[in-house]
């Protein structure tokens, strides 16, 4: 199994960035599929997951409203669209692969993660 996102930038309030997450060594549309995130010196908090078809999703109240969590199973890629960006979205995102039956956030893979900051 192998998760690697990219898309992290520096980017100023109020802007945008797009994630994306390249899955590989597993069936990809067998998972329902999330992003989480870890600012520094804070544990990793649980900002969006997304069901296998991508037709459910669901949002950490932090970001509902200015994030969107998709997916593209022919591409084996999930994405997460941030907008609206705040100073307090800066961390590092990871993307992770729900274990089966799983509560939102509890992983059995995870990616290394891409750096998102925000700053004027």
């Amino acid at each position: 199994v192998q998760l690697v996102e990219s898309g992290g930038d520096l980017a100023q309030p109020g802007g945008s960035l797009r994630l994306s997450c390249a899955a590989s060594g597993f069936t990809f549309t067998n998972y329902a599929m999330s992003w989480a995130r870890q600012a520094p010196g804070k544990g990793l908090e649980w900002v969006s997951g997304i069901s296998t078809g991508g037709t459910s999703t669901f949002y950490a109240d932090s970001v509902k409203g200015r994030f969107t969590i998709s997916r593209d199973n022919a591409k084996n890629t999930l994405y997460l669209l941030l907008n609206s960006l705040q100073p307090e979205d800066t961390a590092l995102y990871y993307c992770g692969r729900q274990s089966f039956g799983s509560n939102w956030g509890q992983f059995d893979y995870r990616g290394q993660g891409t750096q998102v900051t925000v700053s004027s």
